[in-house]
């Protein structure tokens, strides 16, 4: 079952019901005022017949009861007797005054009632006469006798017969304005589910993500549509720097491996006649371009599988992170790194953070090889600084780019990736990373991180 069809069908469920539910309780609170008036009008004939005197002692008293079919003419009928018929009995069931229309239905609890010593003494009942329902009250008059009071009900029940009816037309007629409400109002709802599908189906199909998406519209649907668009604009970016990281990797491994392939060839070639010394120093070229060539896939590796956000985030002290850094620097490269550090304390994944440290302190090691290396923490910002030749103007906005080294690096050994595997670090911590030139000379670069607030 479709969604549009599930939302007709409640849609009309929920009104009919409403409707039902309405008509139920009309009927229901009409037949029940229409009983009690049907029953105050014979209580009210009741209490003014007990005023008067007792009959059936044959004095013509009886001619007087209002209602009975022998009253006098002209005689004036009270208005509490309009409906009702008026008949009187004795305690052995015999009819002593009868309506005009024929003599009522005497029963035996109308005839207890005549007989009971109680004077409040009374009965309700109801019957047919040619099929024309009625309700009757017996009461006690005088001493042996008893009256009884009956109404016809074929007004209420003719009442409560439109209210039926009226009840019946109403849920039709509102079951089929819900059917068209709802048709209108589930095809406004799902016209754009349905956008939303079959662009996802595109996509699919066609694996083109730049297709349109809507996203009009303020409600959960248009909220949809954005967060779907998002997710698309989102997979794009990822697929574009999927294709510019292969691009650029491929350009960055075709110079060892072209290096690598011409140092083996001449080896091949010239092995025998080439001295001791041209050997050893072809030897040493090809293990550093070979270090080159591993240390360059292994941070493409990094780059392609990164799995740094399955790290747990913890507290990390940033002068700790710093140390190691900077102990693992000092035993690699044989330098002087000094480290200045306060207590600045963070929440963190701690290997990726001293992966991003341990790359800024180690392009300060390969890139200036004179004098040393500082390191410095202070509130969650810590800052690299060398006493090298400085960057030039013109790089700084790149320096954190994939695969871009200046001019004056490319003789280097790197892959130009280390300062771009710190920025993915520190932004996704959400800090900011930075490059610039220090005062004294020396290059500074570093990043900053948000402290947890108290």
């Amino acid at each position: 079952m479709s969604l549009r069809l599930k939302i007709i069908l409640a849609l009309t469920a929920i009104a009919a019901m409403a409707t039902v539910a309405i008509g139920v309780a009309s009927y229901t609170a009409t037949k029940h005022e229409l009983e009690e008036t049907v029953e105050r009008s014979l209580q009210a004939a009741a209490r003014e017949i007990a005023d008067r005197p007792s009959i059936g002692d044959g004095d013509g008293d009886e001619d007087d009861l209002p209602g009975a079919g022998g009253r006098r003419p002209g005689h004036d009928r009270p208005r509490s007797f309009e409906q009702v018929l008026v008949q009187v009995i004795d305690g052995d069931g015999n009819v002593l005054l009868s309506p005009n229309s024929g003599d009522l239905p005497v029963s035996d609890d109308d005839i207890a009632v005549a007989t009971s010593s109680d004077p409040r003494a009374q009965h309700w009942s109801e019957f047919e006469i040619d099929g024309e329902p009625y309700r009757m009250l017996t009461v006690q008059y005088g001493d042996t006798e008893a009256v009884q009071l009956a109404r016809s009900l074929r007004e209420s029940q003719q009442a409560i017969e439109r209210i039926q009816s009226s009840t019946l037309v109403a849920v039709l007629l509102v079951t089929m304005v819900t059917l068209l409400l709802g048709w209108l109002i589930a095809r406004q709802v799902t016209r754009r589910l349905e956008r939303l599908t079959d662009v996802a189906g595109e996509v699919a199909d066609t694996g083109r993500l730049d297709v349109e998406v809507p996203v009009d519209g303020k409600d959960e649907t248009g909220q949809l549509g954005r967060a779907f668009r998002g997710m698309l604009d989102a997979l794009q970016r990822s697929k574009q720097e999927q294709q510019q990281l292969v691009q650029d990797a491929g350009h960055e491994l075709r110079t060892p491996l072209t290096s690598l392939r011409t140092n083996i060839s001449v080896l091949r070639r010239r092995f025998d006649t080439l001295p001791a010394e041209s050997r050893e120093q072809l030897l040493n070229d090809l293990d550093s371009e070979t270090r080159e060539l591993t240390d360059l896939v292994n941070e493409l590796v990094e780059l392609a599988t990164d799995r740094r956000d399955d790290e747990l985030v913890q507290p990390v002290r940033l002068a700790d992170i710093a140390e190691r850094a900077a102990a693992r620097a000092r035993r690699r490269f044989n330098r002087d790194v000094v480290v200045d550090a306060d207590d600045s304390l963070l929440d963190a994944r701690p290997n990726a953070l001293e992966r991003a440290m341990q790359n800024l302190v180690d392009n300060a090691c390969k890139f200036a090889p004179d004098g040393p290396v500082e390191v410095s923490v202070l509130k969650g910002l810590v800052a690299v600084r060398d006493h090298g030749p400085g960057l030039v103007a013109d790089d700084i906005p790149h320096l954190f780019d994939r695969f871009y080294r200046s001019v004056e690096m490319r003789s280097k050994p790197g892959s130009g990736l280390g300062l771009s595997i710190v920025k993915s670090i520190i932004e996704g911590h959400g800090g900011q990373v930075f490059a610039r030139n220090a005062d004294g000379g020396g290059a500074e670069i570093g990043f900053a991180l948000p402290l947890p607030t108290e």
